[in-house]
């Protein structure tokens, strides 16, 4: 049962790029990182990190419904570990502000964006009915089975993974550089 209407899904998917780039136009103007909140939004961001990564390394989009890795503990673990950079680097961004907002494009962006991706996995795969039932799609849990397949770096860059990790060095190091020079 679709929560948002398909018009708004479609719209939104098509804005997913130009909200990132309004977030990070945000950070630019409201951070006001110090050491401390550099420091301990760092492992949680590095944390979304190595779950994005992990989970990129078992996805082969279109080709299979992804059941193992990540995916076999949640649904939608590239959004979980967008959500957990997100949480990190706002923290070392040290602004209220900012968590709000992520806040706010989670719930009215990503939250459609994945109802409307698994509508097509649904449509794609005749097991992904049975994989929904089994797996949430937010919160994590531990499966009874773990499907054996194994990550693989080639996967990880075909689905051009490094990307996430080279905004990710770039924020810090914007972060880093403005808690030193204001």
């Amino acid at each position: 049962m679709a929560v948002f209407p398909k018009s708004y899904a479609d719209t939104v998917q098509r804005l997913r790029v130009p909200t990132g780039l309004l977030l990070a136009a945000a950070f630019v103007w409201l951070s006001q990182p110090v050491l401390p909140t550099l420091l301990l939004g760092f492992p949680l961001a590095l944390a979304g990190l190595a779950v994005r990564a992990w989970a990129a390394g078992h996805l082969r989009k279109n080709q299979q419904l992804t059941v193992s890795g990540p995916y076999a503990f949640v649904r939608n673990p590239l959004y979980i570990g967008t959500l957990l950079t997100a949480i990190g680097c706002t923290i070392a961004a040290a602004q209220p502000y900012l968590a709000a907002f992520i806040g706010v494009v989670f719930l009215f962006v990503y939250l459609p964006v994945m109802e409307q991706e698994e509508q097509h996995l649904a449509n794609l795969f005749p097991e992904f009915a049975a994989y929904a039932k089994r797996v949430p799609q937010l919160f994590p849990r531990v499966p009874e089975i773990m499907p054996a397949q194994d990550f693989e770096w080639a996967v990880y860059v075909q689905n051009k993974e490094q990307k996430a990790l080279y905004g990710f060095v770039a924020v810090y190091i914007f972060l880093i550089g403005k808690s030193i020079w204001f």
